[in-house]
């Protein structure tokens, strides 16, 4: 594989050396799980982390489920798994409306405490504790790895050893036309991924789905290509979005690629979309960013600075 940074496999961390190692480094872990109507497998994924990576042995020291807007049970079956829940309006009030996966992922890291972060999608069907050991390994054992992308096999969601439909289409594209060093990244939309708080608190967040791409090329464009590690998460199953639920994802991850790329673009992104009888609708995407959290301690800060073009 044509690599971007070190590559590991979740096979290379056992979770009770990696405990030992954070111990002696004085860190602390927090597991990140931004969540819209993830009832039906929320529970089982903090359960499974709790009990064998907090309990079992002490890797994770929080658990934080932020509930984006959830209209079914997330939230309680998050909490009765044991997870600190968090309702993403009741995060940083002050700082202004923002929406969609990276304003969850903003201000999840506002709201987590650990000194190393790691996010996982709340929709996995197969969780189990090697999505968590395999991004919290690099960060613990290789001193010069600031951010940790996962990649994985994705039985019956697309080609196995690929990225999902935006991923081929949309996403790798845009990558080797702008970010050609980026070309060993396998999966620069998995939503699983872990970093420093100190590299990730300077960095501005993309609030929609642009926020997994933003994030990798962000980070490299500041720390440079060993400062990214990559880990074979194994097998991962999730629920599959239908066709006409991805244009708006692809809008997005366009945006931020040309945004990336010094690209002037409009402000705002509209997508039209048609049902089924032909009969188009303006779709407002969501592109804006999150300033990094950092400078909320800047003086002179003011709520209005908070969204950016």
């Amino acid at each position: 594989m044509h690599a971007a940074g070190p590559v590991f496999s979740h096979r290379d961390f056992d979770p009770r050396r990696l405990a030992a190692r954070k111990e002696a480094a004085g860190l602390t872990i927090s597991l990140c799980i931004p969540a819209r109507d993830e009832a039906a497998t929320i529970g089982r994924i903090v359960e499974i982390a709790r009990r064998r990576l907090a309990e079992g042995v002490p890797l994770l020291d929080e658990i934080l489920v932020v509930d984006d807007h959830s209209t079914d049970g997330t939230a309680d079956a998050a909490v009765a798994a044991g997870a600190k829940v968090v309702h993403s309006a009741e995060i940083l009030p002050d700082a202004g409306p923002g929406s969609g996966k990276g304003d969850a992922i903003w201000k999840s890291l506002a709201a987590s405490t650990g000194d190393l972060v790691a996010w996982v999608d709340g929709d996995i069907t197969d969780f189990g504790p090697r999505f968590v050991t395999g991004l919290l390994g690099p960060l613990l054992t290789s001193p010069s790895v600031q951010f940790v992308k996962g990649f994985y096999r994705r039985p019956g969601g697309g080609r196995a050893n690929g990225g999902g439909r935006v991923t081929e289409l949309v996403a790798r594209p845009l990558i080797a036309r702008l970010f050609p060093h980026l070309a060993g990244v396998v999966q620069p939309l998995a939503g699983e991924y872990a970093g420093r708080r100190t590299v990730l608190e300077a960095l501005p967040i993309v609030c929609g789905w642009g926020v997994d791409l933003a994030l990798v090329v962000d980070v490299v464009a500041r720390h440079g290509l060993p400062a990214l590690a990559q880990v074979d998460l194994g097998t991962r199953r999730h629920r599959h979005r239908p066709l006409d639920q991805l244009s708006p994802q692809a809008m997005a991850i366009l945006t931020t690629a040309l945004r990336r790329a010094g690209i002037p673009e409009r402000e705002a992104a509209h997508l039209v979309l048609f049902d089924g009888e032909h009969r188009g609708h303006d779709v407002l995407v969501e592109v804006r960013e999150r300033p990094p959290l950092r400078t909320l301690a800047r003086p002179g800060y003011s709520a209005e600075d908070e969204l950016t073009a």
